[in-house]
């Protein structure tokens, strides 16, 4: 598999990770995403080493916690090289019913790391990501206690997830105005049935040097091709319990239009086409992928080797391309000879 390089730090990992949301499934909304047991997970992680993968990403939400301990007790007992293998995790989301269970404050991230450390069963995490923007706790706060878990070993680096784009620069300039380690990487909704990270977020990425990792880049299984403008999902999948999220049809069975053609053509999967072409999209580093079967993981792993003709590209950006909000329809107007971006975004 490909290996990437994360802009801004000296790490490099592969083009895909291994999200686990479906690991456990102990909660009613996770449940719906899948119920991976131990075992399960065990075929699922060697499944990936077999392709080259070896970055598996959690969270402490996650089933509450729950996944963080099925992840930890397969990597346990597949006796593997803690250091051949990268894990992520992230803090932020509700963990209990306190008022300070949520968010990002120096209480709630040094209790959450301890906890994480503990349920997956290793000394530090390589990647830690703020799961949400806490309104309510300074910047410096966060970033110091950031810092510190760096110096002592707890995390190697750290990132955020679905910050809007002042959210991110902010925490930028703090950093850089004391001094403190930045965040590497962006964790965030962004696929073909989802391109409003392109209007803020990644020009931000390109500026900063901020890598993105994409969660859900075949938006909850819309562009699996299980769901066509002339096929509908099973009754069983995701899609129909209530796992997935809204989406705009029309424009779905646009992008599913167009994903049918590039299959026909090319041979490869839909999903297999969704997947390479975030992965040619400007700061994308790794996605985050899931799976609940062996068999679906290998053909989505497979998408890393995939490079789509321009036509193809073209053809996929053109049926999922969004009109812009402003003040990005006006940018575009307006900046038509002085757009800084290597591409089209929009």
């Amino acid at each position: 598999m490909e290996q990437r390089h994360v802009k801004g730090s000296g790490l490099i990992l592969p083009a895909m990770t291994l999200g686990t949301a479906t690991f456990a499934g102990s909660t009613e909304l996770f449940k719906k995403w899948g119920t991976t047991k131990t075992n399960e997970a065990i075929a699922l992680l060697e499944t990936c080493l077999d392709y080259g993968c070896n970055s598996f990403d959690t969270a402490d939400c996650y089933s509450c916690g729950d996944s963080e301990i099925v992840l930890g007790e397969a990597l346990k007992a597949m006796k593997l090289d803690r250091e051949k293998v990268y894990i992520s995790s992230k803090t932020g989301m509700y963990m209990g019913e306190g008022p300070n269970e949520f968010g990002t404050s120096r209480y709630k991230i040094l209790q959450s790391i301890d906890a994480s450390l503990k349920r997956l069963q290793t000394d530090y995490i390589d990647l830690y990501y703020l799961h949400c923007y806490d309104a309510l706790t300074p910047h410096l706060e966060v970033l110091q206690t950031l810092n510190e878990l760096v110096r002592i070993g707890k995390i190697r680096y750290f990132g955020v997830s679905n910050y809007s784009g002042w959210h991110l620069m902010k925490m930028l300039s703090v950093a850089d105005r004391y001094n403190l380690s930045r965040p590497i990487a962006h964790q965030a909704y962004y696929s073909l049935a989802a391109r409003e990270y392109e209007f803020e977020l990644m020009p931000l990425a390109l500026e900063e040097n901020i890598s993105t990792m994409p969660w859900s880049p075949l938006s909850g299984a819309y562009l699996s091709g299980k769901i066509t403008r002339t096929k509908i999902d099973s009754k069983d999948s995701r899609l129909s319990s209530g796992g997935a999220w809204d989406i705009d049809k029309e424009h779905l069975f646009n992008i599913t239009d167009a994903l049918e053609i590039v299959t026909k053509e090319s041979g490869y999967t839909m999903a297999q086409v969704a997947l390479a072409w975030n992965l040619s999209r400007p700061t994308v580093t790794s996605l985050i992928i899931g799976a609940t079967k062996p068999t679906q993981l290998k053909e989505n792993l497979k998408a890393s080797e995939i490079k789509l003709d321009s036509k193809h590209i073209e053809l996929l950006d053109k049926a999922s391309q969004l009109k812009p909000i402003y003040p990005y329809w006006h940018q575009r107007f307006a900046n038509l000879v002085r757009d800084p971006s290597p591409v089209k975004l929009y």
